[in-house]
């Protein structure tokens, strides 16, 4: 009994010291791995992103396999967006299709493309919708009581897809990603907390959303 209550207790002091430094941990994190620039041009990104919209740009598109709904983009951070970019095309982020489309593109085409498809960030509202779960009070330090991240180098999580989050997790607990801070954090949860976690922000509004693609006969509906 002894032993196990030490255990709970070295568990529970992990946890605090993840909440304490989360923020500033992957704030600096994402400096050192990306510096947004002064300036970029959603104009261009727009022009070079048609393959992107192939995915990006159809409501509710699953990816194949493993299958779970490709992310929302509108209303993203871009700076976050660009450093996810940055993830894919060094190997910190495993997927195949991703990391092809992000080999192609410079520094500044992936600013340019983050520009475009973030659109209008959403605007935090610092207050939660409803009670936010036990699970995801940790989260909420730095994707917000309303699921808008407190600083442009998180992920707004409003609205997302319910199983694109819990695919995210999944990741981060199993390697496919590798920022330390999400791995330590993803390696405490339980798979129930992670579907708790993925329900509440998939819930909540204003949301995120999906640039619409140019109507062609393919995508009509």
């Amino acid at each position: 009994m002894k032993g196990r209550a030490r255990g709970s207790c070295q568990h529970a002091v992990s946890i605090a010291v993840i909440a304490a430094l989360a923020p500033a941990a992957l704030a600096g994190a994402a400096a050192q791995e990306y510096a947004a620039p002064a300036h970029a041009s959603a104009a261009h990104g727009k022009a070079i992103s048609y393959t992107c919209l192939g995915c990006h740009g159809i409501d509710d598109y699953k990816n194949a396999y493993p299958m779970y709904s490709v992310p929302k983009l509108v209303g993203q951070n871009p700076e976050y967006l660009a450093a996810a970019l940055h993830g894919y095309r060094d190997g910190d982020r495993s997927h195949l299709t991703m990391h092809s489309q992000a080999s192609t593109l410079s520094d500044q085409d992936m600013d340019d493309i983050a520009a475009y498809f973030a659109g209008k960030p959403l605007a935090p509202t610092g207050k939660a919708q409803g009670s936010v779960p036990q699970a995801a009070t940790l989260c909420v330090s730095c994707h917000g009581q309303d699921g808008v991240a407190i600083a442009p180098v998180y992920p707004s999580l409003a609205g997302q897809h319910q199983d694109y989050l819990v695919r995210a997790l999944e990741e981060y607990r199993k390697g496919g990603r590798n920022n330390p801070v999400m791995k330590g954090f993803a390696a405490t949860l339980k798979d129930e907390d992670i579907h708790v976690i993925a329900r509440y922000f998939s819930h909540l509004k204003p949301s995120l959303s999906t640039e619409s693609r140019p109507y062609t006969w393919l995508t009509a509906r």
